[in-house]
C-alpha cells in the first residue's frame, strides 16, 4: 500500500527523503520524479548526500504535491504550471519571502556599483548608499 501525504501536508516529518521515499509520498514514479526534476528546476532542488544520492527536502516534497496537483487535477501542462507557481510566489503583487527580495535587490545594487566603478570610480561619491536609499 502506498502511503501519500494528506493536502495539507502537517504530517510530513522535516527530514532529507531518498527517490524511492519521495515518489511512494508524492504518489509517482521515481523516473516521473527525476523528469518532473528536469521541467521544474526552481521548485525541486534535491541535494546529494555523501555516496551521491539525490535527498529530497520536506519543501521540495511540498513542492512536487502541488506540482502533481496542478498537472493531474487541474489538467495544466508543465509549462501552465511552471507559470502558475511563479505567480503563487507573490501574494498581492508582493514577493511572500520579503528578507529574500531585499537580499537580492542589495546584492543588484552591489553589482551595480562594482560595475559603474570601473567606469568611474567617483561614483560612490554621486551614488547615495544603499541602506540608505533601499532601507
Amino acid at each position: 500500500m502506498t502511503q501519500t501525504l494528506s493536502p495539507m501536508h502537517d504530517d510530513l516529518p522535516d527530514k532529507v527523503y531518498s527517490v524511492s521515499e519521495t515518489a511512494q509520498l508524492v504518489g509517482i514514479s521515481p523516473h516521473l520524479l527525476r523528469q518532473w526534476e528536469k521541467r521544474f528546476p526552481t521548485e525541486v532542488k534535491p541535494r546529494r548526500n555523501s555516496a551521491n544520492h539525490r535527498m529530497y527536502s520536506r519543501e521540495d516534497i511540498i513542492s512536487l504535491m502541488r506540482i502533481k496537483t496542478l498537472l493531474y487535477h487541474n489538467g495544466m501542462t508543465a509549462k501552465g504550471a511552471r507559470q502558475q507557481l511563479r505567480q503563487e510566489r507573490f501574494t498581492d503583487g508582493q514577493p511572500r519571502d520579503i528578507s529574500g527580495m531585499a537580499r537580492i535587490i542589495d546584492a543588484i545594487a552591489d553589482e551595480s556599483r562594482a560595475i559603474l566603478n570601473l567606469f568611474d570610480p567617483k561614483v560612490d561619491e554621486l551614488i547615495p548608499d544603499q541602506d540608505d536609499a533601499f532601507h
